[in-house]
């Protein structure tokens, strides 16, 4: 199990560190950013290491988990020369849902004016709602507010009014797989500053502001899920978790050409494509060169099938989502495609023809760092935390009543719904 380093000296103490810590299917993704006297985010730290005990994005081995995770963790400290004593953590899985909700209250004032009070209260009242006992709310998420009829209203904080309703997207998990994460991390000798969704994490790094005003969906290609959140008007209108990735693709490739997950993953990166129309026809892919027990020869297309009818099946099932929402090729800003599965050729041309939407490959931004490694869309996610910590989102999102929370830090609720509002504040 790791071992902390020690206690921080005073010049460490007064820098401010961020570490985010990726828990994905295949890897246990950290990075560690300083924030500069500038305000923006410096990452001074990455590491990535296989992950072991975990099965669609959540954990079915807690021992084994712990172990990645230590990992991970110690080379970020042995890079940077820092302890890490804390972590925003995404959190991913099928089990992640989310559900549209409203909040009505009357403004308590006797003028009518509304307060900090009124604010919070109306955001709390839209958690009254039934979910499942084995159920726990993740983020609450504020799109608008109304006001005696008016709609449309971003902060309705000193406005007039009578009656006030609030629009929010509650974003809940299973209570068991959350607490198994949690458990896993603290073992691992980590606290959590804050759980975020990992498709709200990506767009943190990824997305600009003005791509969530026009209408914008990230598509986050991992291995064992695809994760998706859609943004217009620079909201949060829906997110989702498909239990389907790339990791899926390379189980198809192993099943296809009889050979082993090893070999299958190494014909995916040297030889896939994601349309065999992309591909030659006469080419052939010699296994013997990939491993030297394989003895067969099979057409490259044959490979090119393989991959497009499971990228079929996942665009097929983001498209379902965007429909659920009608917002089926009516973004703007179009896909934007991103973890470590957007990096297969040909993805962006065969993503646009399915979604009929412009599409491109994300990558984090609105951060500096010397580190290669993680100006990469695989690194979307855990960067994406890391500017979450320190409230440097990129082209952040607006969240309603931004300032109505000074001085009400001991209510545990209004700490969480602060957070939240501080991450995306620019």
């Amino acid at each position: 199990m790791r071992t902390s380093r020690g206690t921080l000296d005073n010049k460490m103490a007064r820098e401010q560190y961020i570490v985010g810590l990726d828990i994905g299917t295949q890897n246990i993704r950290v990075v560690q950013g300083k924030v500069e006297e500038n305000g923006r985010v410096n990452i001074i730290g990455a590491s990535q290491v296989p992950a072991v005990g975990l099965r669609r994005g959540v954990i079915v081995d807690i021992d084994e988990a712990v172990s990645s995770i230590s990992s991970a963790l110690e080379r970020v400290e042995r890079m940077t020369g820092v302890p890490v004593q804390s972590a925003n953590v995404a959190v991913g899985g099928n089990h992640i849902a989310c559900v549209d909700s409203k909040g009505v209250i009357a403004v308590s004032r006797a003028d009518g004016e509304i307060s900090e009070n009124d604010v919070v209260r109306v955001i709390d009242a839209s958690q009254a709602i039934s979910i499942p006992p084995n159920r726990e709310v993740i983020h609450v998420i504020p799109k608008t507010f109304t006001l005696d009829g008016q709609a449309g209203i971003k902060d309705p904080l000193g406005m007039t009014g009578i009656r006030l309703e609030v629009e929010t997207i509650l974003i809940h998990g299973a209570t068991p797989f959350l607490k198994n994460l949690q458990k896993a991390i603290m073992q691992a000798g980590l606290e959590i500053d804050q759980l975020v969704l990992s498709p709200l994490a990506a767009a943190a790094s990824v997305l600009s502001k003005r791509q969530k005003e026009l209408g914008v969906a990230i598509v986050d290609l991992g291995a064992g899920t695809t994760s998706l959140a859609v943004f217009e008007e620079n909201n949060l209108v829906h997110t989702a978790i498909i239990p389907v990735g790339s990791m899926h693709i390379t189980n198809d490739i192993a099943i296809g050409l009889r050979c082993t997950i090893d070999t299958a993953e190494r014909v995916k990166l040297v030889y896939g494509q994601a349309s065999s129309k992309m591909m030659d026809k006469l080419a052939e892919v010699d296994l013997n060169k990939i491993d030297p027990e394989e003895t067969e020869r099979v057409p490259q297309t044959l490979v090119g099938d393989i991959i497009e009818a499971r990228l079929e099946e996942i665009f097929d099932m983001v498209v379902r989502e965007l429909k659920l929402i009608d917002r089926d090729g009516k973004l703007p800003a179009g896909i934007i495609l991103t973890g470590g599965g957007s990096s297969l050729p040909g993805v962006v041309e065969y993503a646009k023809h399915r979604f009929r939407l412009p599409v491109s490959i994300g990558v984090p931004t609105e951060m500096d760092t010397v580190i290669d490694q993680v100006v990469e869309p695989a690194f979307a996610t855990v960067v994406g935390l890391s500017l979450w910590g320190g409230g440097h989102s990129a082209g952040g999102m607006s969240m309603p009543g931004a300032d109505v929370f000074k001085g009400l830090w001991n209510h545990k609720f209004v700490l969480k719904l602060r957070q939240w509002v501080k991450s995306f504040m620019p």
